[in-house]
């Protein structure tokens, strides 16, 4: 599934981002097979394509047990960069399967690349959410300078309204 908006800034200016978003499932995701969390497997790292022009963003949406889940605290912890650039880990779940199997995050968006890693508990934990990816359009925005260039150009200078004259 793929959703692709291009949207105006509040200001009404044009915004030259376009942002595409794909539903991510670690348990599921045929990028990466077999990505479920649990004592196997405790860890998962989200990256990003290596482009210039490209932001990637993991939207956290989901964090359950799966089937076989023992009765025992599985935290998930999630260590991503903070606004000054260093990384920084926080646990985002603490599931039992007897009180809380599956926690809601809402929209917990962070930028990759971000690493999931279940630090107590055997699992197993699926978590599910978006892939975001914005997208600067360079190539739009050289010819947009060109043309507004071809534009002052061509226009033709404004001559005031002649008065008219009363009789």
């Amino acid at each position: 599934m793929s959703i692709t908006s291009e949207e105006a800034s509040d200001a009404g200016s044009m915004d030259r981002s376009r942002l595409e978003s794909y539903i991510f499932n670690v348990f599921s995701c045929k990028k990466y097979p077999g990505c479920e969390l649990s004592s196997e497997v405790p860890f998962f790292t989200f990256q990003g394509d290596e482009d210039e022009y490209l932001e990637h963003f993991l939207e956290l949406r989901t964090v359950c047990l799966g089937e076989g889940a023992k009765e025992e605290n599985n935290v998930v912890e999630v260590t991503a960069m903070n606004h000054q650039g260093k990384k920084v880990s926080v646990p985002v779940a603490n599931l039992h399967v007897n009180c809380l199997p599956m926690v809601n995050l809402g929209d917990f968006e962070l930028l990759a690349p971000v690493t999931l890693h279940l630090k107590s508990g055997s699992g197993p934990v699926t978590i599910s959410g978006l892939h975001l990816i914005t997208c600067e359009r360079e190539a739009d925005s050289e010819m947009s300078e060109d043309e507004e260039e071809r534009e002052e150009e061509e226009m033709v200078p404004v001559k005031p309204a002649k008065k008219k004259q009363i009789l």
